[in-house]
């Protein structure tokens, strides 16, 4: 359990790491305020999941190691695929990537979950609280991106139709 453990650790340290690179370009590519705010605020969050996931190797006496994320290698070659091969319009591909950022965030709310319950489960409660707040802050933008994506989504019609 404890190799389990590392594995899934090292899993999501890679996957934040890869994420990171993504929600500031797709911060890049928003317009709407609101949006590019929580996103930014995302980045900052995303950092300090980084460093967090860096603890919980360290209070486990393990050195921080990232393991190679299929899922999240997947998740970003999708988002890059329909960039360069559908050549979406901007409001297009800001609609895209509410979507992208929603699954991605619900990944990373089961990744999260993983390591809690298999930490939990070996009695390793000083890493709980570490997890856990990157887990809120995970939840947090997914309720972000859950309630403003339609609201979006419509603005997002009205400018391809104004086009």
């Amino acid at each position: 359990m404890r190799e389990l453990l590392l594995h899934e650790l090292g899993d999501i340290l890679y996957a934040e790491r890869k994420f990171l690179t993504g929600t500031k370009g797709m911060a890049r590519e928003v317009s709407s305020p609101e949006m590019k705010a929580r996103l930014e605020e995302h980045v900052r969050e995303t950092e300090g999941q980084i460093e967090r996931i860096q603890e919980v190797f360290k209070v486990l006496g393990e050195k921080a190691r990232a393991e190679k994320c299929e899922a999240a290698i997947g998740l970003r070659e999708e988002h890059d695929s329909f960039k360069s091969e559908e050549k979406p319009s901007k409001p297009i591909l800001e609609a895209f990537d509410i979507g992208s950022g929603l699954r991605i965030e619900h990944y990373e709310i089961a990744a999260y979950r993983t390591a809690i319950a298999i930490a939990t489960a070996m009695g390793e409660n000083e890493c709980l609280p570490l997890l856990q707040e990157s887990l809120l802050e995970e939840e947090a933008m997914a309720k972000f991106l859950e309630k403003n994506a339609v609201r979006a989504v419509k603005k997002l019609i009205a400018q391809t139709q104004a086009e």
